[in-house]
C-alpha cells in the first residue's frame, strides 16, 4: 500500500510538472507570435515606440518594449519606459471618487452644486454619477469655442482650478442631465477639482497617497515637463508623413484629472492585479464602476465610471483607451478569461491604434477571439 501511495504521488507530481511545462511552452510560443504581430503593426502604423504587458490571473506573464522611446537619442523602449496615459487616467480619478463614496464623504446622487458654490442654475440637475458616466450634458472643453470664436481653453496658457471652473460654468448644456451619453473631458476635470475641495489635497497627491503608493506603483505620477523623470519617453506626431515632436501644452493643463499621468506597463500590471481584489475598493463599488450607465429613458450605454463595459466576440471586456500629446494607450481586461493586455505607444491618435493592437494580442492568447478593427482613442484630450 505504501509503495502504491508513493507511485500515485509521483504520478500526480509528474502530471502537475507536465501541465506547467506545457503551459510555459505554450506561453513561449504565443509570446514569440505576439512579438511578430506587434512589430508588424508598428511598421504598418509607423509607431516609433511601444510597450506591452500581458497578465493572466493578475500575474504578469509578458512585459516587453519595442522600438524607440526617444528617436533623437536612439533610446530603446523597455518595460520601465514611461508613457502618458491619456484618458486611461480617468479610471484612477473614478476610483478616487468611489473611495470618497465608501467613506461617505460624497454621494453618487449628490448634485454637483453642493460642491461648486455659484454654479449656474443649469447644473442643479447634474450629479456626480453624471460626471463619472459622461451623461452630464456639459460639453467637452476640447471641442468648444468661446464668444470670440477661439477655443474656450488655450492649451498654451496656464489656468488655475478656479479659472477653469469659471470657464466651464459659461457653457450651455448639450442636453438635459441623464438623457444622453456624450464623452466629456470637462466632467473629469471637474471631478479632480471636486476631489481637491472635499479632501483638501490636489487630486494628483490624493492618487499618489491612496492608490499609487499602496499598490507599489512607484513610477506612476502626474505629468511634469520640469522634473527630471527617469525613463520618460518622447511623444510624436506624423505631419504630412514626417515624424515630428508632440505639440507643447501649458504645464497646468497637464495636471488635470481627465488623464494627465505618466505610467509604464509594469505599474499598470500592478493596477490590473489590484482590481481582482478589494485592496482599494469593495467588490460592490467595482461592480458599480463596471456597469453600463442607464439613461432617464431606461436605455443603457456601454460605459461605467471611467471604463468602457462591452464584449469582444462574446467575451466580457472592461477597457479604455486614451490619446494626448503624441501618445496613445489602451488597457483591455477580459475579466472572465482573467487576461489583460496593456499597450502604450508614443505616436498621435490620428495614426496609431493601440486598441487594435491590444485586441490582436488578446486573440493570440484567447483563440476564440479574432483581431478586429476598433474605434480610435476616445477624446482629443486625455
Amino acid at each position: 500500500m505504501k509503495r502504491i501511495a508513493i507511485i500515485v504521488v509521483i504520478l500526480i507530481l509528474a502530471g502537475i510538472a507536465c501541465f506547467i511545462f506545457r503551459q510555459r511552452f505554450s506561453d513561449c510560443l504565443v509570446s514569440r507570435r505576439t512579438d511578430a504581430y506587434v512589430r508588424a503593426q508598428m511598421k504598418e502604423q509607423r509607431i516609433p515606440g511601444l510597450a506591452l504587458s500581458v497578465a493572466r490571473d493578475g500575474k504578469l506573464i509578458k512585459a516587453q518594449g519595442y522600438g524607440l522611446a526617444n528617436v533623437e537619442l536612439h533610446v530603446r523602449v523597455k518595460p520601465e519606459t514611461l508613457f502618458q496615459t491619456g484618458s486611461v487616467g480617468k479610471q484612477f480619478t473614478a476610483t478616487a471618487v468611489m473611495m470618497l463614496v465608501e467613506q461617505s464623504k460624497v454621494g453618487l446622487e449628490d448634485p454637483i452644486t453642493k460642491y461648486f458654490d455659484g454654479a449656474p442654475a443649469s447644473w442643479k440637475g447634474i450629479t456626480l454619477r453624471n460626471l463619472l458616466t459622461h451623461t452630464s450634458g456639459i460639453p467637452d472643453y476640447t471641442e468648444v469655442k468661446g464668444s470670440d470664436g477661439q477655443p474656450l481653453i488655450d492649451l498654451r496658457q496656464d489656468y488655475t482650478e478656479s479659472e477653469l471652473l469659471q470657464k466651464f460654468e459659461t457653457l450651455p448644456l448639450d442636453f438635459p442631465p441623464g438623457t444622453q451619453w456624450k464623452y466629456s473631458n470637462t466632467g473629469y476635470v471637474l471631478l479632480g477639482i471636486l476631489i481637491h475641495k472635499v479632501t483638501g489635497e490636489f487630486y494628483g497627491d490624493y492618487l499618489h497617497e491612496h492608490i499609487f503608493a499602496p499598490l507599489g506603483m512607484t513610477a506612476t505620477r502626474i505629468i511634469s515637463e520640469a522634473d527630471i523623470i527617469p525613463n520618460r519617453s518622447a511623444g510624436y506626431q506624423l505631419v504630412k508623413g514626417e515624424l515630428k515632436n508632440q505639440d507643447w501644452v501649458a504645464p497646468s493643463l497637464n495636471t488635470t484629472a481627465d488623464g494627465a499621468l505618466y505610467t509604464n506597463v509594469l505599474d499598470m500590471a500592478k493596477w490590473d492585479a489590484a482590481l481582482y481584489t478589494e485592496k482599494l475598493l469593495k467588490k460592490a463599488s467595482l461592480g458599480e464602476m463596471w456597469s453600463a450607465v442607464r439613461m432617464a429613458n431606461g436605455k443603457t450605454y456601454p460605459y461605467g465610471f471611467g471604463w468602457d463595459v462591452t464584449a469582444d466576440h462574446g467575451h466580457r471586456l472592461i477597457a479604455h483607451d486614451g490619446a494626448w500629446q503624441g501618445f496613445t494607450t489602451n488597457i483591455s481586461r477580459y475579466v472572465d478569461d482573467k487576461l489583460t493586455v496593456i499597450v502604450l505607444t508614443n505616436l498621435d491618435s490620428d495614426h496609431s491604434n493601440p486598441t487594435k493592437i491590444a485586441r490582436g494580442v488578446a486573440g493570440l492568447y484567447i483563440p476564440s477571439l479574432k483581431a478586429t478593427e476598433s474605434r480610435p482613442a476616445a477624446g482629443a484630450q486625455p
